[in-house]
């Protein structure tokens, strides 16, 4: 972090010299007005005009990182916001939060994205709606001068210089062999990605189908995106329901898939009878493992996430190397580990 620490030491040397400028150039106006009404109010107000800049300048010495996430609604993206947060204070920089409020909304995530670009500020940490049409806006980014990190869900590019991410991949390959487990090997599973084209719930779609492959008398009965939004999770739960009779378990790929989908099996009377595994771990489906509707939660670090995001686009700034790929790790979390201690940590990493 010393390169971090001398960067904003130079802002600040810079800052008091514009500062000493501004006064020299007062001290020259009263010189130059001498004595007398006029001319002595003249010069008074000079000064109050000269006063400003440096004033401005003192706020233009706090890096400004802009941190867009895929959405606003859902308690992942607030304990993201928290890490970058945390990372920010601690090196004196400023985070301008902005999204938008659907991860459906690419067009708006652009348009956010070009206006946080054109404000000029110091650096970019972004989770991507859609992996392919946010490209463009990254490669502006770059052209500006701009460093870019990624978060949780990229863009198909190379441009940003680290991923902070879940290897969702990995982790949905983890969800593949705890839902296998609880529904004894055999039978009919879905699988209720979010927003097809993002690349979060293509790699976690990846991971299941490659770990469910290996289970040969389990069958994907059924794949319906959910467009993380619960009341349409809801709707495709039932619809599985109703294809399939005999359905045997479910993985949802988020937290609006997992609530939409616990909420539809209590409401079909079958939260016993279809075991369900779900990615992250907002309140409420914290609160379905412990009364029974979720088995399984596949759960991530998303504090992490905001907080090493935010820590690597302030290195970039200051020169720094960035690693290209940070993984913040994913954790399986059922009730047979619930009540041990790092678990807890991980669950409540804002406190309860």
């Amino acid at each position: 972090m010393r390169a971090i620490t001398q960067l904003f030491s130079s802002y600040h040397t810079a800052t008091l010299r514009r500062g000493m400028t501004t006064i020299a150039m007062g001290l020259g106006l009263l010189l130059v007005a001498g004595c007398g009404g006029p001319a002595e109010q003249a010069s008074t107000n000079s000064d109050s005009k000269e006063a400003m800049p440096a004033e401005e300048a003192a706020e233009v010495a706090t890096l400004r990182i802009a941190v867009i996430p895929k959405g606003l609604a859902h308690q992942f993206w607030l304990t993201i916001k928290a890490g970058a947060e945390a990372a920010a204070e601690e090196a004196g920089a400023e985070i301008l939060w902005q999204g938008p409020h659907k991860e459906t909304e690419v067009e708006k995530q652009i348009n956010i994205v070009q206006d946080m670009i054109n404000s000029g500020v110091d650096g970019l940490v972004l989770a991507a709606c859609d992996e392919n049409a946010l490209i463009p806006m990254v490669q502006k980014a770059t052209d500006a001068g701009i460093p870019v990190i990624t978060i949780d869900s990229g863009v198909a590019s190379d441009l940003p210089l680290s991923f902070v991410a879940t290897d969702n991949v990995a982790g949905a390959e983890m969800a593949a062999n705890t839902l296998a487990d609880l529904v004894g090997g055999e039978g009919n599973v879905g699988l209720i990605p979010f927003i097809k084209g993002a690349a979060t719930s293509n790699m976690r779609e990846e991971g299941f189908l490659k770990g469910i492959a290996a289970y040969p008398n389990i069958n994907v009965s059924a794949t319906l995106y959910c467009q993380s939004d619960v009341a349409k999770a809801m709707e495709v739960t039932q619809d599985m329901l109703t294809r399939n009779a005999d359905l045997k378990g479910i993985f949802a790929t988020n937290e609006p898939a997992a609530i939409g989908a616990a909420q539809a099996l209590k409401a079909a009377g079958k939260q016993d009878q279809v075991k369900l595994v779900a990615f992250d771990a907002a309140e409420e489906e914290i609160s379905g493992l412990q009364e029974g509707s979720i088995q399984a939660l596949v759960v991530q670090n998303p504090y992490r996430m905001g907080y090493a995001g935010v820590q690597a686009a302030l290195a970039a700034i200051a020169g720094e190397p960035v690693e290209k790929r940070i993984d913040t790790g994913v954790t399986v979390v059922t009730m047979e580990n619930f009540n041990e201690p790092e678990i807890q940590e991980l669950l409540y990493p804002l406190g309860k």
